[in-house]
């Protein structure tokens, strides 16, 4: 066993880690308006003067794990009006396209227990060009494409720092820190770093007194105390100028109103940038400090600081210093290199690691209260009239304070249930245990909402993701068992099952209108995929029957009956409780499928041999909204195998299900196919027969609609020469094929649902291609492209469409990469070109990545779909 892993097996190694976020201005938590005008409540002009109420905010941050104690470096070049302690972007009414992060960084490496971390900052050298981000970007439409800080012309000339921040820890509580600056200009340049140590602040809102204190111990060391955390101590291998003030709010500066204070946090921008040497505490001592190093670094050199943080006094901290970060870079190599066997070409190792890294490095100490947030805090003052009924009202109960994994520190600083799930799967390849307490998590008491709802995200915990907790608990399970020798994790399976089941009979009670097994829940995690916004509340006597609503749960019956039948094998009690799944599966599947439906009608169109959302409305025909989209394939997912093997060890589940399907020969002849056994004995339980499967296949692997160089599109590409129009009495309605942004305000207009790809759907499809072909073998082939003649077994179908996902981050025969788009710099120059972005969503023609540039969270399943995809091509070779 390696290194990395016998450290993934010990507690403690990762009580700190990268858990500061990239952003808290903006976030729900911390917008204590009476209008819930979060974004601007607090501005990032505000951020450097603000004591946040729920958590910290910095630079390739860490902290522990209750975020007691922080750390991250600041910068300036000597010409920005602002000292670089976070990153900039655009709120999202400065964004034509949403809020968007307008700096360059990459997370480059981290070993799970964070034994060792490495990011790169790029930091421009004039100044940063803040009012010609906003100015550009106010003057853009939502038909323009985003103004980017590599648009600005600020690296062209090389005029910019690379700084390179890693960590490496001796043990636990033992971190050492290595900031290097390379001036990648020709021409001597100056550089300020200032390794920042602070405290979160408890003590201003009445719940914990100050019980902490930083203060100079000599020139080149900090004595920290805390009274839960205990001594610590910050050692600088070189003399430094440090600087001290308090982690408290400038009350002056934000709301011209004195507290009687002295020293504020934004001291240190304000003694740096204003030379306000009186901003600082002479005393060196407080809650927030900071060594200060100047460097003039020459063209084509490079500035080094070092530093140790640890527990305890270390008489001679730098003796080890370099050998212990040679160590932890070969054990975190060692540690990559069993898990990235099947990977031989070295591009795919880079594009795994660093996907690796997002994800690891994308953790973050989340901390919200709802119930103490409406009502505000004892010291501070009562917020506004209108606040406490602003969100969240019914989630009082909520009381996270956590490490989670984040879609994105600065885009999506706050958790989405299912981003969540998909973020797990991936993780499950290099630490199964945290993505085991990520599920779990999400199913306490202190997020669960009582009626058995998860929460959605901090904007609305209402809002309703698709249920594939299940589905990730599944994967999560299988992939540790395989690593444990067949031996899984049943508490785990049961611990989460038992909280699903109240969840799953939320969904019955809340989402099928009719009863009809039918459901709808609003937009489902696809924003503006549907000809309106499929949250809104409709008129009295209509609502909308959802494909994707009713097949997400057919899929969620699915996951909910294997992970029964996995239990029942060790506790036959769980028998009854497959048996329950199945029943409902099949009739989920005989509504959809036209056959039990209120009037007979199902969302299968025969015309179009599509499914489609219908507008159902009281004493009239029901609507079928005819737009093609991933809606549609959505039924694809809903696919189960039951071998023979299953039922002969399950005797009581096997007459239940035989007695059902006798009783209901309607469900089991045109649904489940349960007549016709597979290859092995096994029987399908599926939305779709075989003929239907190719009808859908038929479109979704057409190059003309879904079928893309880089994989499935959100919409059909016929949309884009012929725009769908939907006529409803007084105007049209009108969806065209947009591939890059959106160029609509619904949801914000951030994200886009009508052309381009996504990861998390493709690699739905991909397993469910997968599957399939688990039953139907070789035999079972599809035209692919459509329209070519060229036919393949379903299996062979996922091994092309996972490499052209892949081929989005891979380097071409031309040595480009489609995520980088047209940006020459970023393709071209060696400083650039190997340093990956995982976007949120990628271009539908071209691939370029999109969206939140560093959703490493769900498109981290780019490194399943690299291994799996190598595994598999070379089994079919």
């Amino acid at each position: 066993m390696n290194q990395e892993s016998i450290r993934l097996s010990k507690e403690g190694w990762k009580k700190w880690g990268p858990y500061v976020s990239n952003r808290q201005w903006g976030t729900v938590r911390e917008d204590y308006s009476a209008n819930g005008d979060a974004w601007n409540a607090n501005s990032h002009d505000a951020a450097r003067s603000k004591a946040w109420r729920w958590g910290e905010e910095g630079i390739g941050g860490i902290s522990d794990d209750k975020q007691f104690l922080c750390f991250a470096p600041a910068f300036w070049n000597g010409k920005d009006p602002i000292l670089k302690e976070v990153f900039y972007g655009l709120t999202n009414t400065e964004g034509n396209h949403g809020e968007d992060v307008k700096e360059l960084f990459y997370y480059l490496d981290s070993s799970p227990t964070h034994s060792y971390m490495k990011m790169l900052y790029k930091y421009p050298q004039q100044a940063f060009p803040y009012e010609e981000l906003v100015r550009e970007n106010g003057s853009r439409s939502r038909q323009d494409t985003e103004y980017e800080l590599v648009n600005t012309g600020v690296f062209d000339n090389n005029e910019y720092f690379d700084i390179f921040i890693e960590y490496a820890k001796s043990a636990e509580e033992d971190i050492l820190i290595n900031i290097t600056a390379h001036n990648r200009n020709n021409i001597k340049a100056q550089l300020t770093m200032l390794p920042t140590l602070w405290f979160r602040n408890r003590w201003s809102w009445g719940d914990h007194l100050k019980q902490l204190s930083i203060s100079k111990k000599d020139k080149m060391s900090l004595a920290i105390t805390h009274k839960d955390l205990g001594e610590y101590f910050l050692y600088a291998e070189s003399p430094a100028d440090w600087l001290f003030t308090e982690n408290d709010t400038n009350t002056r500066r934000l709301y011209q109103y004195d507290d009687g204070g002295k020293y504020y946090k934004d001291a240190f921008h304000n003694y740096l940038i204003h030379q306000d040497t009186a901003a600082v505490n002479p005393a060196k001592t407080g809650s927030k400090a900071a060594a200060v190093y100047t460097f003039d670094i020459e063209g084509g050199q490079s500035a080094t600081v070092k530093l140790r943080l640890c527990k305890g006094s270390n008489n001679k901290p730098f003796a080890d210093f370099d050998q212990i970060f040679k160590e932890r870079k070969k054990e975190t190599d060692e540690f990559y290199e069993t898990l990235q066997g099947t990977l031989s070409a070295a591009d795919e190792q880079l594009i795994y690691r660093q996907a690796m890294a997002g994800l690891l490095w994308n953790k973050q100490f989340y901390n919200y209260n709802v119930g103490k947030w409406l009502k505000g805090d004892a010291k501070q003052p009562l917020p506004p009239a209108g606040h406490n009924t602003s969100r969240n009202l019914n989630w009082k109960h909520l009381n996270n304070a956590d490490i989670i994994s984040m879609p994105d520190k600065w885009e999506f600083p706050w958790y989405a249930s299912w981003d969540l799930a998909f973020h797990c799967v991936s993780l499950a390849l290099v630490d199964a245990a945290f993505a085991k307490e990520q599920l779990l998590l999400l199913t306490k008491e202190w997020f669960m909402h009582p009626n058995g709802q998860l929460p959605a995200y901090e904007w609305n915990f209402d809002d309703t993701n698709p249920p594939v907790h299940a589905w990730a608990t599944w994967e999560v399970y299988k992939m540790d068992q395989k690593k444990n020798n067949g031996q899984g994790d049943l508490p785990f399976l049961e611990a989460v099952f038992q909280k699903l089941l109240i969840n799953f009979t939320w969904w019955v009670n809340r989402k099928d209108h009719t009863g009809s097994n039918i459901f709808s829940g609003g937009f489902l995690g696809l924003d503006n995929i549907g000809i309106f916004d499929r949250s809104m509340v409709l008129p009295p006597g209509m609502h909308i029957e959802q494909a994707d609503g009713t097949s997400w749960m057919a899929m969620y019956a699915l996951n909910m009956m294997h992970i029964s039948l996995e239990l029942a094998l060790h506790n036959p009690v769980y028998e009854n409780m497959a048996t329950k799944f199945f029943e409902h599966f099949l009739y989920i599947a005989g509504a959809i499928m036209n056959i039990m439906g209120p009037d007979d009608s199902g969302l299968w169109d025969n015309e179009d041999e599509f499914f489609y959302d219908e507008l159902s409305i009281k004493g009239r025909d029901a609507i079928k909204l005819k737009l093609r989209s991933m809606v549609g394939l959505i039924p694809l997912f809903a696919v189960e195998i039951i071998t023979d093997d299953t039922l002969k060890k399950l005797p009581n589940f096997a007459r239940r299900m035989e007695w059902f399907l006798k009783h209901k020969p309607e469900l089991a002849s045109l649904v489940s196919r349960w007549t016709e056994k597979g290859e092995g004995d096994k029987h399908l339980l599926s939305l779709l027969r075989g003929h239907r499967v190719k009808r859908i296949l038929y479109r979704m692997l057409n190059e003309t609609e879904f079928l893309s160089d880089y994989g499935i599109r959100s919409l059909s590409k016929s949309y884009q020469q012929n725009p769908f129009v939907f006529p409803t009495g007084r105007e049209n309605i009108t969806v065209t094929y947009i591939p890059g942004e959106s160029d609509s305000g619904m949801f914000g207009g951030n994200s886009n649902w009508r052309g381009p790809i996504w990861m998390p759907v493709n690699y739905l499809i991909i397993q469910s291609l997968l599957r399939f072909h688990e039953y139907y073998n070789d035999d079972f082939k599809v035209e692919y492209p459509s329209g070519t003649g060229n036919y393949l077994s379903l299996r062979n179908i996922a091994i092309k469409l996972s490499e052209r996902l892949i081929s989005i981050f891979k380097s071409n025969d031309l040595g480009l990469r489609p995520c980088f788009g047209e940006h020459h710099k970023l393709q071209h120059d060696v400083h650039f070109k190997d340093y990956l972005l995982f976007n949120e969503y990628f271009h539908g023609d071209n691939g370029k990545g999109l969206g939140a540039s560093h959703q490493t969270g769900w498109t981290a399943l780019i490194a399943n779909l690299l291994l799996n995809s190598t595994k598999k091509s070379n089994e079919v070779h």
